[in-house]
């Protein structure tokens, strides 16, 4: 057989290797497209004349940085997009020159870190020099909430390296992820003290015993999942009370915040810490629910749950999940599908269930879309 007729035999068989490799690449370009596009469409009719969304100045100061980041981190339109220039000058209009956080002039106290963190991601996803000056301000202003040394707590204090709403609110963990990927964002170098101040109350978030968590209850479950909160006691959301035993079931989207908070703080993958969640993850996979919630909590913080699943994976690298019964998973396909499933007809998304402010589609759309950033089609 010469060579053209052997190339004519392999073509056939090419082109359905190609396709088998293409059918896996992560989500389905189509259904991304349409329900990103859907969503890039509702949100220009639902923007207020000063470029944020929103009705009250509450729901404005945090939607707002939570839409432009999604809608910047998908590609689906640019900085220089008139919707997102108006929701830029917005952003800049909540810088407060004296105090160097970005909530606004005279913010409730409890928006500052949430907020602050949040219009940080806005503004670096826009990627304009003009902005350096202010997210490192800003920044700065977020490491002085951080729970440390300057609060009177020392290491052994169960409030230690986390952030809460501000410096006067009890850390968690869903604060301190926002925290930490505002850091992140910033461009704050690996070695800052901040991360590795961090590290250690996120570590005493998770249900494993070892050098990493000293608190009572970590034994009581030891399965590698993350709660809300390890200080006062630490507090989860899958129940109103501990344990009798005193333990406290970890969570979805708890345990993505955890895995993800570590590796910012540069622990490194293979420690025992994230592979243990990993474990947690695999064995607990959804797309469906809030993954550890009991089945009458499923739904509660569900976008945010997804939006975090999906920067953690993004951030390790993994394109398969094997499930509790060994079936892989395309989690980006997975997701986007399940998105697509409960977009609404306008374009939005909104859950039936209100807590945790999940009941607002401007928040939740943001949500969505900041998901959808991290499953864009394979090329």
């Amino acid at each position: 057989m010469n060579g053209r007729s052997i190339l004519a035999h392999l073509i056939p068989v090419l082109v359905v290797l190609a396709g088998v490799r293409e059918s896996k690449a992560g989500a389905d370009p189509k259904q991304w497209n349409d329900s990103t596009g859907k969503a890039v469409a509702y949100l220009r009719k639902q923007q207020n004349d000063d470029g944020s969304w929103g009705k009250s100045e509450q729901e404005k100061v945090g939607a707002t940085g939570l839409i432009l980041t999604g809608l910047l981190q998908s590609g689906k339109v640019g900085s220089d997009d008139a919707m997102v220039e108006k929701g830029l000058k917005y952003i800049e209009s909540l810088v407060n020159p004296r105090e160097k956080h970005i909530a606004g002039q005279n913010p409730r106290v409890q928006l500052k870190n949430y907020v602050t963190c949040i219009n940080v991601l806005a503004l670096v996803s826009a990627k304009r020099e003009s902005y350096k000056a202010v997210v490192a301000d800003a920044s700065k202003f977020l490491r002085g909430l951080q729970w440390d040394e300057g609060e009177g707590k020392d290491k052994e204090d169960d409030f230690f390296g986390g952030a809460g709403y501000d410096s006067k609110s009890r850390p968690d963990l869903s604060n301190t992820q926002f925290f930490l990927d505002a850091l992140k964002a910033a461009g704050i170098p690996k070695d800052d003290p901040a991360y590795q101040k961090a590290a250690i109350f996120v570590s005493r978030c998770q249900n494993l015993k070892g050098e990493g968590n000293d608190q009572k209850w970590a034994d009581k479950i030891n399965d590698g999942s993350f709660i809300y909160s390890a200080a006062g006691g630490g507090q989860t959301k899958t129940q109103d009370k501990a344990n009798d035993d005193g333990g406290l079931p970890g969570y979805g989207s708890m345990t993505y915040a955890g895995i993800k908070s570590l590796i910012y703080c540069g622990v490194d993958k293979k420690d025992a810490r994230i592979q243990k969640a990993l474990e947690w993850i695999q064995k607990n996979y959804s797309v469906d629910a809030n993954p550890g919630m009991p089945k009458e909590r499923g739904d509660w913080g569900l976008y945010y749950y997804y939006h975090t699943m999906a920067k953690c994976l993004a951030t390790l690298e993994m394109d398969k999940i094997k499930d509790a019964a060994g079936k892989e998973h395309d989690w980006r396909a997975d997701l986007t599908a399940a998105l697509a499933k409960r977009q609404k007809e306008d374009g939005s998304w909104r859950s039936e269930n209100p807590r945790w402010m999940e009941g607002d589609p401007l928040i939740v759309t943001g949500y969505a879309l900041m998901a959808l950033s991290h499953c864009k089609p394979q090329k």
